[in-house]
């Protein structure tokens, strides 16, 4: 026997039927080939679409609460700018009812002082 190293051809033909024995033995082993292949591939299947569904679900039910709490919001703030313009408009009127106890008050003060003014006036002459 001679040892010689392997030519080019023979390397590249060795390699090429390693590769088919390693393609063969992937085939082999390929999960399509298993009978209950199908079976998993319709449970994951089903099992992705009932998370995309309750994903969609939790989706929705954020965006219908979201509009909620907007919708809740707005209302807060109407109800607050009512409860705000009516203290306003009762200051304003508390503010109108001191302003003319107070000029009634004066006009009294001064009747009383212009009568007795005259009181003296009268008993003077």
């Amino acid at each position: 026997m001679r040892n010689r190293e392997a030519t080019l051809a023979e390397r590249k033909e060795t390699a090429l039927k390693a590769k088919q024995a390693q393609l063969e033995r992937a085939r082999a082993k390929a999960p399509s080939n298993d009978p209950k292949f199908a079976e998993r591939q319709a449970d994951r299947k089903a099992v992705a679409e009932a998370r995309d569904k309750r994903i969609a679900e939790r989706k929705a039910a954020k965006l219908a609460e979201a509009e909620q709490l907007a919708t809740q919001r707005v209302a807060d703030e109407a109800a607050r700018a009512i409860a705000a313009k009516a203290e306003q408009e009762a200051n304003i009127k508390a503010a109108v009812e001191k302003k003319a106890q107070d000029i009634a008050r004066a006009a009294e003060q001064k009747e009383a002082r212009d009568a007795k003014y005259a009181a003296r006036k009268a008993r003077k002459k």
